[in-house]
């Protein structure tokens, strides 16, 4: 299907990201998460770019886009499934040597009934919850769910191969949630180890952590935004990660208007004098956000322009003043920043977010065009 908009992800910039966290991983293994399609990215082209680049993990959030991966032939590494809940296709993603996460004992009575129709045991990492309070088991009840872990394992169900926790403030560094986290993480993987009776593959650290926290890398790390060129902590810089996306569209329409035009709906924005408008053909049904009506910009005709008026769900127009643009020419909405257009990271503090929701909000309709290598 032809656009006018195009989402350009060089597969370059991916391979080189995670080469240089796998440097900044000082020996251990990186698993490249690559869940909602790669943030945005595309799932598959992603996925081979970061294994190209050196991650040996590669991690998702749901069993449907790990079973995507080994149906598209990535095989031979390990891809673990970080959300799970009832009544997913685990005999599927078992016999698909698919690594699955339990936090909570109701996960073994699922992994009890698919185990035997794989034919094999389910490969899983335990999940701590040391103080983020999302997903995993406290440590109240630590012991009990890895007793029941390893009953299960007696019995042929699973096969525990790592325990595993998720910061909740890496990204704020010197947060004391921190070292709080740290010290549980330490304290329930040895409990789980001693109980184990052998060593287990530990992993904490997210993007923030693998890039400023040397003592959270233990075996594996886990970096997700990072991959993708976007900076975990803005305001300690861009590490040296380069942005894969660039997100363009071609001018639909350019006509010149008279001073008092009002634009768009509800005429947030009106002409101060005679002007020329551009009609851009992408909007909030294409990832644009709506709440950046007058306020995000874009590169067009050499510079950057705000949004006047409201974003529409297929397109949102610019102001250029006396400057010329013509049907067709490329409007740059963000990318890495190398001709002065805003990057995903100026859209998100303009809109007061982050660089992780502008781009996966963009939107499938969007076709990705993979440039800085093949896809596999």
């Amino acid at each position: 299907m032809s656009s006018p908009a195009q989402a350009r992800v060089d597969l370059g910039a991916v391979r080189g990201n995670v080469a240089l966290l796998r440097e900044r991983a000082a020996g251990a293994e990186v698993m490249a998460m690559v869940k909602a399609e790669a943030y945005g990215h595309g799932l598959v082209p992603v996925a081979r770019a970061a294994l190209a680049g050196g991650a040996t993990w590669l991690g998702v959030a749901r069993v449907a886009e790990a079973l995507a991966l080994r149906s598209a032939g990535v095989t031979g590494v390990p891809v673990l499934v970080g959300l799970s809940v009832p009544g997913e296709p685990y005999a599927e993603a078992v016999a698909a040597d698919v690594d699955l996460v339990v936090g909570a004992a109701w996960m073994l009575d699922e992994l009890a009934a698919a185990a035997p129709r794989a034919g094999r045991p389910a490969r899983v990492h335990l999940k701590a919850d040391t103080g983020m309070t999302r997903g995993g088991t406290g440590p109240d009840g630590w012991p009990a769910l890895v007793d029941a872990v390893l009953a299960a394992e007696a019995a042929g169900t699973v096969e525990v191969v790592g325990v595993m926790s998720h910061f909740a403030c890496a990204d704020e560094p010197g947060h004391p949630s921190i070292a709080r986290q740290l010290t549980a993480f330490t304290d329930m993987a040895g409990h789980a180890e001693k109980a184990a009776g052998r060593r287990l593959v530990r992993h904490l650290a997210n993007s923030a952590a693998t890039l400023t926290l040397p003592e959270a890398r233990f075996d594996v790390v886990r970096p997700g935004i990072a991959i993708y060129g976007l900076s975990p902590i803005p305001e300690r810089g861009g590490f040296g990660l380069r942005p894969a996306m660039t997100l363009t569209a071609d001018a639909a329409l350019v006509k010149r208007v008279p001073a008092g035009s009002g634009v768009s709906y509800g005429h947030t924005f009106v002409t101060e004098r005679e002007t020329t408008l551009a009609v851009v053909p992408a909007g909030y049904g294409d990832g644009v956000p709506r709440h950046g009506s007058n306020l995000l910009e874009v590169l067009a005709a050499g510079r950057r322009r705000r949004i006047a008026g409201r974003v529409c769900m297929d397109q949102f127009v610019i102001d250029l003043g006396d400057d010329v643009l013509e049907a067709g020419d490329e409007v740059v909405l963000f990318g890495p920043g190398d001709r002065g257009e805003p990057t995903a990271q100026d859209w998100a503090d303009a809109l007061g977010t982050i660089s992780y929701e502008i781009v996966t909000r963009v939107g499938f309709r969007v076709p990705r065009v993979y440039v800085g290598g093949t896809d596999g």
